[in-house]
């Protein structure tokens, strides 16, 4: 298939992300599916690399119009997503061979807002986006995260923050070095597998608001050889197509790639600057009433 060199609208991505998450057998991370998606739909690697809003987050404007799909079809119940940030297709996803994307945007933007009497029998509009400036709701903590990590954060402070994560993680060892003219290299540890196996392992980290490309991988890959068994790549943005083939190259040593994304999740799971709080709800119990009528 040629890449397209077009930018989709959020629901030109509504039957690509479907038949990628067929494709991941039903379910997928956030990663996972962008990638997939990319390759379904036959983006290219130039129109993947656009930046959304350079200026608030590390979202590549392919990345903001599949969070607006998936919180679509979410909302139409053909995928859901778990706490852990799997998204997965639901019983009507999985038997659904067909979807009218005008549909379901009308759907469900009846479901957000009332549809006013002089609007009624208008043909939803589905060529431009329309969304907005705003991210979904899901993403938006992790655009206020990257903005802190990006911005007030120091490039020594980043370091840190990645050594901590990694010894959070499991790693032992865990050294920053940092020096310069040592192919991008800034740090290494060790990776324990449940107390037995371990891999050396030497990892960069990089604060972009862009795209790491396959070139930047190859670098950090020639620094490495001999000297470690695998590679950790961690930055704030996102990696091109390019950049993730080169990652995984048949024959050459073996590169793990975080992006923004999985780096937001990763401090969630582990606390790391990022909470999760839970709003208290009133519920009001008949039954504990009913007592009293009865009581003595």
């Amino acid at each position: 298939m040629q890449a397209s060199k077009a930018m989709p609208t959020f629901d030109q991505l509504f039957e690509p992300l479907l038949t990628a998450l067929r494709a991941l057998g039903g379910s997928g991370s956030v990663e996972e599916i962008y990638a997939k998606t990319i390759d379904v739909a036959g983006i290219s690697e130039e129109v993947a690399s656009q930046m959304h809003d350079p200026d608030k987050g590390n979202m590549t404007e392919v990345g903001y119009r599949l969070a607006w799909a998936r919180t679509y079809l979410r909302k139409y119940s053909l995928i859901e997503n778990s706490s852990r940030g799997v998204w997965s297709l639901t019983a009507k996803g999985s038997s659904t061979s067909k979807i009218d994307p005008a549909a379901i945007v009308k759907v469900v933007r009846n479901m957000d807002r009332p549809e006013s009497p002089s609007k009624r029998g208008k043909k939803p509009e589905t060529t431009e986006l329309e969304l907005g400036k705003d991210l979904p709701e899901e993403e938006r903590w992790k655009d206020q995260l990257n903005a802190v990590l990006t911005q007030q954060l120091s490039p020594e402070g980043f370091e840190r923050l990645v050594q901590r994560m990694l010894r959070e993680s499991g790693f032992v060892a865990v050294e920053v070095t940092g020096r310069t003219g040592d192919g991008g290299i800034d740090g290494k540890g060790i990776a324990r597998i449940n107390g037995f196996m371990s891999f050396h392992v030497l990892f960069q980290c990089k604060r972009y608001k862009g795209s790491v490309g396959s070139s930047e991988i190859r670098d950090f890959r020639g620094a490495m050889v001999g000297r470690a068994d695998k590679g950790l790549f961690i930055t704030t943005g996102t990696f091109t197509t390019g950049a993730i083939k080169e990652a995984t190259r048949d024959g050459a040593p073996p590169i793990d790639l975080v992006d923004g994304d999985e780096l937001a999740e990763k401090l969630k799971e582990l606390s790391l600057g990022v909470t999760t709080e839970l709003v208290p709800r009133v519920v009001v119990q008949p039954e504990w009433f009913e007592g009293l009528s009865h009581g003595q």
